[in-house]
């Protein structure tokens, strides 16, 4: 990155981010998922581009929504995690992990197991430059670059090869990402490829934008907001969703709001946002 180009947040980067990101890509001419969801969560790594297209979203859906909404998110995804950690998994794949914020998987999963092993995924290139710059004494925590949408790019990379033990239960982890998967690519046989390569007694955690609820016509508005990003959004319904978990074993309390997943007493915050579960591999 060449001084006049724009660090994350506007704010000087590290100086370990600073190389990576001479080294990559970071995309600053169109939003990015990753970094749109950075800025709904109050995060500094994020462009101008990114702001732009997230307030046009923030316009569109209410600021409740799409504030609240990953917060709600990725308490959802503490819940999910802590969860499988307690039945005993220790090996987690974070599919479409985004950038780091408080109570990252790895944070999660090794309050109950320090030594649970944990691969992030992110096809957005500064997630991996942060990912590389914060992971980077973690021989058993790792950060790789690929695309969810190619499952056997993801599950015989060397790292995850290296870290996961497929013979055995994993963890893994879709949360608000198959959103992201258009119909034409078929997220359910994609959801069914990644299952079939799963050892049985695995857990898989889902949450999923949704359309139920919303005015049709901002939905669609903000959909194609994400049309001039690098992924398109495609939000769906609560049948919608189901299908896409067919012959997964839904754990208790099923395909619910994510709010109403196993909710800890102090869990007060409840949009209509997304709809999640925690499905079982037979």
């Amino acid at each position: 990155m060449t001084s006049t180009e724009p660090t994350p947040g506007d704010t000087p980067a590290s100086a370990e981010l600073q190389r990576i990101y001479q080294r990559v890509d970071l995309r600053t001419d169109r939003p990015t998922p990753a970094r749109m969801y950075d800025y709904f969560l109050d995060g500094k790594d994020n462009f101008a581009v990114d702001r732009e297209a997230a307030d046009v979203v923030i316009e569109l859906l209410g600021e409740q929504t799409v504030k609240l909404g990953p917060q709600e998110n990725r308490a959802f995804l503490r819940r999910a995690v802590r969860h499988m950690a307690q039945q005993g998994i220790d090996q987690f794949i974070d599919l479409g992990a985004g950038l780091p914020t408080q109570g990252n998987v790895h944070q999660v999963a090794r309050e109950i197991n320090p030594d649970a092993h944990v691969v992030y995924v992110d096809n957005d290139p500064i997630v991996f430059a942060h990912g590389r710059a914060l992971l980077a004494d973690s021989p058993v925590v790792q950060v790789i670059t690929a695309d969810l949408r190619r499952p056997d790019d993801v599950l015989d990379h060397p790292v995850t090869q290296k870290l996961i033990d497929f013979s055995r239960p994993v963890g893994l982890l879709m949360f608000a990402v198959l959103h992201f998967v258009p119909d034409d690519e078929q997220p359910r046989e994609l959801l069914a490829h990644y299952r079939s390569r799963l050892a049985p007694g695995s857990l898989v955690g889902v949450s999923h934008l949704t359309m139920d609820g919303f005015s049709t016509e901002a939905v669609a508005k903000a959909a194609a907001v994400y049309e001039r990003a690098t992924s398109p959004m495609v939000p769906r319904s609560r049948p919608e969703i189901a299908h896409l978990l067919d012959g997964l074993d839904l754990l208790e309390p099923g395909l619910v709001r994510s709010w109403e997943w196993r909710p800890a007493p102090d869990d007060t915050l409840r949009t209509n946002a997304t709809y999640a579960a925690v499905g079982q591999v037979t």
